[in-house]
């Protein structure tokens, strides 16, 4: 599965969230970054879909992978885009899910 819609929450001064982007970049991977320290409806949507405040978090099409490094980050592309129906996120719940 080709993911179609990716969006980074991060902290500009989060290093982990540095490298999730250049991770993604150098992969010529397309995504909105959302800056959650200036945006607070990006702050309030990644709580939402984490379920914490810490960053990184990113969501490819519902599915959710939050407070990660690279090497999590890559095991996650790699089941998303070998998975041909969604797999959930960290917590085995996807996004549009309610959480219990």
């Amino acid at each position: 599965m080709k993911p179609k819609h990716v969006r980074l929450f991060i902290k500009p001064y989060c290093g982990w969230c540095h490298q999730a982007a250049h991770w993604l970049d150098d992969r010529g991977i397309q995504h909105d970054t959302l800056d959650v320290t200036t945006n607070s409806s990006a702050r309030q949507e990644m709580i939402r879909l984490s379920g914490q405040s810490l960053a990184p978090v990113i969501e490819v099409d519902g599915q959710v992978l939050a407070d990660f490094a690279t090497d999590e980050l890559e095991e996650f592309w790699a089941r998303l885009t070998a998975a041909p129906a969604p797999i959930g996120n960290a917590h085995g719940v996807s996004a549009d899910q309610p959480s219990s």
